[in-house]
């Protein structure tokens, strides 16, 4: 018997943009419902019980924030992505604070989309299986804070990425053990692993530079020659 597919309710007034979810998805195996409205889109969450939900915050009839917290008492853990025009952070952080897990700002990329996806199935198994991570990491003298996407190192702040911080977050989970670069590649980005993509390694650059004291001799992330990259366990 084939395995059930997930299910993803996409609520968004755009039909171009519902057409291109619709095709990505159902690409990468999910099966995808949609609602053009924020009425509508509650309605199908009861009647279909998605295993998540990418939700628009400019709707044509009930704002989206309002929408997130009522799709939030339905079910009280359903991955909720908010996608929106909007950048601003006030904006994320309203969104956050109404029960989205994740939040993505139009113009976006489909790849990067999927990946939030799956990055979001990722973090919800491991909350219902095995310990996971806590929301904050100390790395000798940096701070990494994954709920605001920040790292704190010797009196500076700096911004993570998206793929930053689930990068991390792999790491961290398996800290003190080898990651191969091709794994990283595969469940953070979704593509298939190669010797000459070198997107793991210049993710890696930029985090030493953010978290190192000295980049170019690394005492936290460190290589592991030949085959990936490892977390020095956290002290």
């Amino acid at each position: 018997m084939a395995p059930t597919k997930r299910t993803i309710l996409v609520i968004d007034d755009e039909p171009h943009i519902v057409m291109g979810l619709r095709d990505a998805l159902e690409f990468e195996g999910f099966r995808v419902i949609a609602a053009g409205k924020g009425k509508e889109g509650i309605a199908l969450a009861r009647s279909e019980g998605p295993d998540a939900i990418i939700l628009d915050l400019m709707l044509p009839d009930v704002n989206g924030y309002a929408v997130c917290e009522e799709l939030r008492r339905i079910n009280a853990v359903v991955p909720i992505l908010m996608l929106t025009a909007r950048s601003q952070e006030t904006d994320k952080i309203r969104g956050l604070d109404a029960g989205a897990d994740d939040y993505v700002t139009k113009p976006f990329g489909v790849n990067e989309l999927i990946a939030r996806i799956r990055a979001i199935f990722r973090r919800a198994h491991a909350a219902r299986g095995a310990p996971t991570i806590p929301e904050t990491l100390s790395l000798g003298e940096a701070t990494v804070n994954f709920t605001a996407q920040t790292v704190s190192a010797r009196g500076r702040e700096h911004s993570l990425s998206f793929y930053e911080v689930e990068l991390l977050r792999m790491l961290a989970e398996r800290a003190g053990q080898p990651v191969a670069r091709d794994e990283i590649l595969t469940k953070i980005w979704g593509l298939e692993g190669s010797s000459t993509n070198r997107t793991v390694d210049n993710f890696i650059v930029k985090l030493r530079k953010k978290i190192e004291r000295s980049p170019d001799k690394p005492q936290h992330i460190l290589t592991v020659y030949g085959f990936g990259y490892k977390l020095a366990t956290p002290q």
